[in-house]
């Protein structure tokens, strides 16, 4: 390849690619329609013309079968008066005008059919008018659709998610870590408070305790003063000594 026909082919590439960019879809459909509908002021315009022609052509035609009928009658009527020389001329004028009829007639027949193609062209170019303006209105709501998506998902695109949701989850792990200080901050300031009154229960049961077993010693007392004087003293000293040894017992394993 030689090189200016790479530079022609660079030049045609880069020229297309600006024609395609340069190109809004909806100008060009509402483009088309107005050259459309310019093609088809000028087909009705050529419609117009050659039916003028045709109806021109037309009348020449019977004028000139007329004429030729004419002049055929007078050549009748002269061979009737024995003028044979008026009648030969009036043949002649006869056969000349059925020669203009004769090419009027065919050419006639050409213009009609010309007629006829041109209206079924113009019919045509009229429903695909009609058919491109709609087809128009409905690219050009697919194309307000297609931009309107575009941009959004533009926007989508350029939002940061994963930043913001690291940046929620770095804020949820400080409010956990407040959560958790304050929660220890907490134990910690209520934690002597709790002691002294797990001490004062502590020592309020070892108070009824101690009552508990007053009481009992008293009661005791009572039912060995019935018992008879001999066996009193020993008795009552026995159970007071068990019960004391007992007590030191249990203080010893607190």
């Amino acid at each position: 390849m030689g090189l200016f026909d790479r530079i022609s082919r660079l030049v045609r590439a880069n020229v297309n690619e600006m024609v395609n960019k340069a190109e809004d879809p909806e100008k060009v459909l509402e483009q088309s329609i107005i050259d459309m509908q310019e093609d088809l002021v000028q087909l009705r315009q050529a419609v117009a013309s050659a039916i003028a022609t045709q109806k021109r052509s037309e009348q020449q035609y019977n004028q000139a079968k007329s004429q030729a009928n004419q002049w055929y009658s007078r050549a009748q009527l002269a061979l009737q008066k024995g003028d044979e020389k008026l009648a030969k001329e009036a043949l002649q004028r006869k056969n000349t005008y059925s020669e203009t009829e004769n090419t009027l007639k065919g050419s006639l027949e050409s213009q009609t059919v010309q007629v006829e193609t041109l209206k079924r062209n113009l019919t045509a170019l009229e429903g695909k008018i009609s058919e491109a303006k709609a087809k128009k209105d409905i690219l050009n709501a697919r194309l307000k659709a297609a931009k309107t998506q575009e941009q959004l998902n533009n926007t989508i695109g350029s939002i940061n998610t994963s930043g913001a949701m690291a940046a929620f989850d770095r804020m949820e792990e400080k409010v956990l870590q407040m959560e958790a200080r304050s929660q220890a901050t907490a134990e910690l300031a209520g934690g002597g408070l709790e002691e002294d009154f797990r001490k004062l229960e502590a020592s309020s049961d070892v108070d009824d305790e101690l009552a508990a077993m007053k009481a009992k010693l008293a009661g005791g007392s009572v039912n060995q003063s019935q018992l008879p004087a001999s066996n009193q003293g020993s008795a009552e000293k026995s159970g007071v000594d068990a019960e004391l040894e007992d007590l030191r017992k249990q203080l010893d394993k607190m």
